[in-house]
């Protein structure tokens, strides 16, 4: 079933930029893994989000979103930035990306070293989060390809995380679950979000990722904008702002 909406993945090439009213995504930056951005909590650090971007982007590209209009009093936002890497759909040109696209119709061409190579990076980056906020007040999310990795890292980490966020994105490696998933997070929760005029990674294909996920874990919900392409819009942002503020509420 998974496999027939891939072709739907990504019908346009060119790299992901997210613009919300006047936010717009920076060119993104020559350098290998730069460091990531971040934004510090307003008052004591009692949580964090970790926030990936699409393809193409970096970190500053939702920088701005994460302290505008996610912002949440005592939580720190990291958003860090892909490697860059040649990008085959891309005739090879190199761009930050956390894994090769190299096919927009079967699942069995997908980049599972580069895949793996990013959640290991993101479950680092959850480990140093740990050493100032328990697992369980840390938040993992992201934006189409970033999106896809931070399911996929939100659902191995071997601990308890405080919820796992995906805007306008799919869940890569899907025949690997559920075997891959861990004990630890079957019901953190998991909200997707995705607007049903999304041309990039289509809209049906996100809610076949959703029915995948709800075989195996029970706390994940969809949420879906009408007219909304591949980007973002208030109404998403403020859903991802009140699950983010719940569920740190309900594990206080």
């Amino acid at each position: 079933m998974l496999k027939t909406g891939l072709s739907k993945l990504l019908r346009s090439v060119t790299p992901d930029k997210v613009k919300i009213g006047s936010c717009i995504s920076k060119t993104f930056l020559s350098a290998d893994m730069s460091p990531p951005i971040v934004i510090q909590p307003k008052g004591p650090h009692k949580a964090s989000v970790i926030f990936l971007h699409g393809l193409g982007d970096t970190g500053h590209g939702w920088s701005q979103v994460m302290g505008e209009d996610l912002n949440v009093d005592s939580v720190k936002f990291i958003c860090p930035t892909a490697s860059v890497i040649p990008v085959t759909i891309n005739m090879g040109m190199r761009m930050p990306a956390w894994y090769d696209i190299t096919s927009l119709s079967e699942f069995d061409k997908e980049d599972k070293a580069g895949i793996m190579r990013s959640v290991s990076h993101v479950h680092q980056l959850i480990s140093e989060e740990e050493k100032s906020v328990p697992s369980d007040k840390i938040f993992v999310g992201g934006f189409s390809q970033g999106g896809a990795v931070a399911l996929y890292a939100g659902l191995t980490y071997n601990k308890r995380l405080g919820g796992i966020v995906g805007l306008s994105c799919y869940l890569p490696l899907h025949t690997e679950y559920p075997t891959a998933a861990t004990p630890q997070n079957s019901s953190t929760p998991l909200i997707m979000c995705h607007g049903k005029a999304d041309v990039v990674v289509d809209f049906r294909f996100g809610q076949m990722s959703y029915q995948k996920i709800k075989e195996f874990h029970s706390e994940v919900e969809m949420k879906s904008y009408d007219n909304m392409g591949h980007t973002s819009c208030p109404r998403e942002l403020m859903d991802v702002k009140n699950f983010i503020s719940k569920h740190l509420a309900d594990s206080s």
